[in-house]
């Protein structure tokens, strides 16, 4: 139950019902002999982040519970997520809101993704954002086939291979039946070569697409990359991770033509795996090739401030094939809880965030790659994600890590025929604002025991 406070004049009201002046004499009847008059020998306080990490630490004591301690990585991320955001989001008239088919009576509703969208567009750097998509991968696709519709070209998408392989999967499905070549450039080096990018382009080509940070955690030259597509009138697609554009440039500065992510960094729990949300913004002259919902800001005619659906794609509405999208719904729920989560961080909060995530996965890298066996896969820069490739069996490695309490991975053999097979034994290993320096020793003592 939500702690509610007493006002004073709620607390004489209440003494004056039950025959008592003060609080204090409440404790009349408890002789005085058993009254704690000394001041407590309290710890000194701590900061949300170091609370949970001191409970749970507590709470592993017990028999029989125990919890890894999270260094896994490959787009799924352990990040703290202060208390507040599941407090406003838990609130039932959010918990329990669909999509706001009805505008006149889903105005909460439309107003927090009007402030979601506003959010994205200040973080990305982009004119426009939807109200949200199912999360990155489908995102990245829906991105791709916006491409074509605005260049009106289907005849070819060049993809680097550092793109998520399960987002590359994604497309591949998507395009099954459609006369449209996947062109994958090797990135065997940790980032793309962008000659062999610029090589690939031609006048078939919708659209280029980059992960920054790619998905081996290194830092693609995405200017140069929105230059070799524009070139030959194709458009750039930016999958991006949210909580680094509190250091990195943000995709409209890099000329990203459409940006995505996925937004689980954003006040989202790792919950196994999903449900998570997807991010997509533009720029404004693409605007009516996007799918979803895109929620506006309006004056009824009483002069009262109000929300509406701008613009709705064309989904279930009309025919499958001449359909702007699929995508019916959106998660309205995760949207709302990365609004939530960016206001509570702020500008200041968010690059904190991301120079704790730098600096430590730094630390990290340092660390493991002294760990005989173990090195680092290639000397790209990176934000708060590294590959790393070890001389033995990188199961085994894993599985050692787990037995100290530590989880990394995934182990890049999970994906086979996605990379070059030097990376076969390689793995990933991401580091957030929760781990702390001595998580990350004794991380690289368990390894190197």
């Amino acid at each position: 139950m939500s702690y509610l406070f007493n006002t004073p004049e709620q607390q004489q009201a209440m003494l004056h019902v039950i025959g008592a002046d003060t609080l204090d004499s409440l404790f009349d009847p408890i002789p005085e002999r058993l009254r704690l008059t000394r001041p407590l020998d309290l710890p000194p306080a701590l900061t949300e982040v170091e609370l949970e990490a001191d409970l749970s630490r507590r709470a592993a004591l017990n028999v029989g519970v125990s919890r890894q301690i999270s260094f896994f990585g490959g787009g799924v991320y352990d990040h703290f997520i202060p208390a507040a955001v599941d407090e406003v989001t838990s609130r039932g008239e959010y918990y329990t809101a669909y999509t706001p088919y009805q505008a006149e009576a889903s105005q909460g509703s439309l107003q927090a993704f009007f402030e979601y969208q506003t959010l994205v567009c200040q973080l990305t750097g982009m004119d426009v954002a939807n109200a949200s998509l199912y999360e990155g991968g489908s995102s990245l696709v829906e991105a791709a086939m916006m491409a074509m519709r605005v260049t009106r070209r289907e005849g070819k998408i060049v993809v680097l291979q550092s793109v998520h392989p399960e987002y590359r999967q994604t497309l591949s499905t998507y395009l099954t039946h459609l006369n449209c070549e996947i062109v994958e450039i090797p990135t065997p080096a940790g980032a793309v070569d962008v000659d062999r990018v610029r090589d690939a382009v031609d006048d078939r080509t919708a659209c280029v697409i980059v992960e920054h940070p790619n998905f081996f955690g290194g830092l693609e030259a995405v200017s140069e990359l929105a230059d070799a597509a524009h070139a030959r009138g194709a458009l750039l697609v930016g999958s991006f991770d949210p909580l680094s554009l509190g250091l990195l440039k943000r995709p409209g500065d890099l000329g990203v033509d459409i940006a995505t992510a996925e937004g689980q960094s954003l006040g989202i729990p790792m919950q196994y795996g999903g449900p998570f949300l997807g991010i997509l913004a533009c720029r404004e002259e693409y605007m009516r090739k996007m799918p979803g919902r895109i929620i506006g800001s309006t004056i009824d005619r009483q002069g009262r401030n109000c929300f509406v659906l701008n613009l709705q794609a064309r989904e279930q509405h009309i025919r499958r094939e001449k359909a702007t999208s699929n995508i019916c719904t959106n998660q309205g729920l995760l949207a709302l809880r990365a609004t939530v989560y960016l206001t509570l961080m702020g500008p200041q909060g968010l690059r904190e965030a991301a120079e704790l995530c730098c600096t430590r996965a730094h630390y990290a890298a340092e660390r493991l790659a002294c760990v005989p066996g173990l090195k680092l896969a290639s000397s790209t820069p990176f934000f708060k994600e590294f590959t790393l490739t070890c001389d033995g069996d990188v199961g085994e490695l894993v599985e050692k890590a787990a037995r100290a309490g530590f989880g990394l991975g995934p182990t890049l053999n999970r994906f086979p025929g996605q990379f070059d097979a030097s990376l076969g034994s390689a793995l990933l290993v991401a580091v957030t604002e929760k781990r702390t320096r001595d998580e990350i020793d004794r991380l690289a003592d368990a390894l190197s025991a």
